[in-house]
């Protein structure tokens, strides 16, 4: 099935790298639903990209079972049918592990974690009957670290190894893979009110073998391949898109 054909939803659709994966998806002319908790940033981006093709925000806190539920009955009620789901909504709680509260390190796990657990347990119906594809969005940050960074890299770590299990479980009916971001510039794809573009040194970009910081449209356009039907043959994988930054040796 072409993916003009196809209803998706993406979690925290509404800005950064989920919002270039609709832009993209609306292009290729998916029917797309994006889910964000910020309801300034998901207004703007429906009237913006309503020009593109159809998309529609449903408001949802990825970290409610009860909200969830309600996002994907929605998005079923209004297409009959759900072919894509991007686990992408995503948060961050970075402080010295002695000043980390428990509930702070909770509301990590609970959106980067539990809400794709949650949201692919309640599309998992509608993507058996579409032989449909999910794709994760985890990141470098599973496999390297910087201090204070415990809950968000355990989220991201375990949002990889959730794949591989969804993979064998969902298999052969829905395909599931993961993306790791390395360092993305998502700057000038905020809400207007806190939209910029953040000035980048050579310093910056030569990190990188690539020769450059990375865009949200380098994960959008991996992302648009692994649920179209040219990845077939791919499930259960993840791929780490940072400019080749977390395979340079670094000596001081």
């Amino acid at each position: 099935m072409p993916l003009k054909e196809k209803v998706a939803i993406i979690t925290g659709g509404a800005q950064g790298i989920g919002r270039a994966i609709a832009k993209t998806f609306l292009e290729k002319g998916c029917r797309t639903v994006i889910a964000d908790i910020d309801l300034e940033a998901g207004g703007e981006t429906v009237e913006e990209y309503s020009k593109i093709g159809k998309i529609e925000f449903i408001p949802a806190d990825i970290s409610s079972e009860k909200e969830i539920g309600k996002l994907i009955g929605m998005t079923a009620e209004r297409f009959a049918r759900i072919d894509v789901l991007v686990n992408n909504a995503g948060i961050s709680a970075n402080l010295p592990l002695e000043n980390l509260q428990l509930e702070e390190w909770n509301r990590v796990i609970g959106v980067n974690l539990t809400g794709p657990f949650l949201c692919t347990k309640y599309a998992a119906p509608y993507l058996r009957q579409s032989n449909g594809s999910i794709v994760n969005i985890a990141s470098t940050r599973a496999f390297m670290s910087e201090p204070g960074t415990e809950a968000y890299s355990a989220s991201k770590g375990g949002i990889v190894a959730l794949t591989h299990a969804l993979a064998v479980s969902l298999g052969p009916d829905v395909r599931v893979n993961c993306i790791s971001p390395g360092w993305i510039d998502a700057s000038g794809w905020k809400k207007k009110s806190r939209r910029c573009y953040q000035e980048l040194s050579e310093a910056d970009h030569h990190q990188h073998p690539a020769g450059r910081v990375g865009k949200p449209e380098d994960i959008a356009a991996l992302t648009a391949f692994l649920v179209s039907g040219e990845a077939s043959f791919i499930t259960g994988a993840n791929f780490i898109v940072d400019g080749g930054m977390t395979r340079k040796m670094i000596y001081i």
